[in-house]
């Protein structure tokens, strides 16, 4: 990887940690170590946004969020993301979505966030092995009976054929919905719950049984039955590294035996898949069902 590649990267992290402050030209010029102008011609070429329309609709995306989950004022979260003022953020909000922050925050409908990827750090070589023993953590979880609110395609099986069909900005829109999870999913989804002209792999979201907010254009809502599955978690690892952290945790549900356990392979419900992050490990849910 790249000299610029890396530099950007830096940006981006220290933009992500420092969110919730004032974030000037100079200080990612600081970290990255090139001159204020150069910093900005890199970081745009790399990321198609200047450092300024970045980090502004970082913070709406993070202070949506807050206004969906907290009983805060309009007024502490605009001062505390850095807006200067009450009227600065409720311009910057309703240019961002569509809509006036006062009014979100009593009913919260699905917004398109800002949900950026950090840059990849790898090149063009097959990543490296992880080397040392590494464990797998396999746990019972008991899944409710719920609802999906989930986009489809058409031939997508995995994620990054779905981004290139339906498009990765979908996952800002599931993050805006609040998630009985805590977090979107993605699903690889059973013959019965596709037709003969839609997708395996969709991306969705999670909610109660009782559900009757917004469901945005272009998705639906599907009823998913109470289910048992087995989390297969791997341990920590470095961001990018999330191909290998992946595969490991793919080689051992094919090698695992649930009969061990008293349960089979359950066919009829979906594999779940959460976001790779690196600090928690790698996560997959299985579906299983007593032999």
């Amino acid at each position: 990887m790249g000299e610029h590649e890396k530099a950007v990267r830096l940006m981006q992290e220290y933009i992500h940690e420092h969110i919730s402050e004032e974030i000037s030209i100079a200080d990612l010029a600081n970290v990255c170590a090139y001159s204020p102008w150069y910093t900005r011609k890199l970081f745009l070429e790399k990321l198609k946004l200047t450092p300024a329309d970045y980090i502004r609709r970082l913070k709406l995306s993070k202070s949506a969020l807050r206004l969906r989950d907290e009983h805060c004022k309009i007024l502490d979260i605009a001062m505390e993301m850095g807006f200067g003022s009450v009227d600065g953020y409720q311009r910057a909000f309703r240019k961002e979505f569509g809509c006036n922050p006062k009014e979100y925050a009593l009913s919260p409908i699905p917004l398109w966030l800002f949900t950026p990827y950090l840059i990849a750090l790898k090149d063009g070589r097959r990543q490296k092995e992880m080397c040392e023993t590494r464990n797998i953590f396999i746990q019972v979880i008991e899944k409710p009976e719920r609802k999906v609110i989930l986009k489809r395609g058409i031939k997508a099986n995995e994620y990054w054929s779905y981004c290139k069909e339906v498009g990765c900005d979908v996952w800002g829109l599931l993050t805006s919905i609040k998630s009985i999870g805590g977090e979107p999913v993605c699903l690889w989804l059973p013959e019965k719950y596709r037709n003969p002209i839609t997708n395996e792999y969709v991306q969705g979201v999670e909610v109660e049984n009782d559900y009757s907010g917004v469901i945005p254009d272009g998705f639906e809502m599907i009823t998913l039955p109470a289910a048992t599955y087995l989390l297969f978690r791997g341990e920590p690892f470095k961001e990018e590294e999330y191909e290998t952290a992946i595969q490991e945790i793919w080689d051992a549900e094919k090698k695992y035996d649930p009969g061990f356990i008293g349960y089979e392979w359950d066919k009829d419900n979906p594999r779940i898949q959460l976001e790779p992050i690196g600090t928690r490990g790698y996560i997959e849910f299985i579906p299983v069902k007593k032999s």
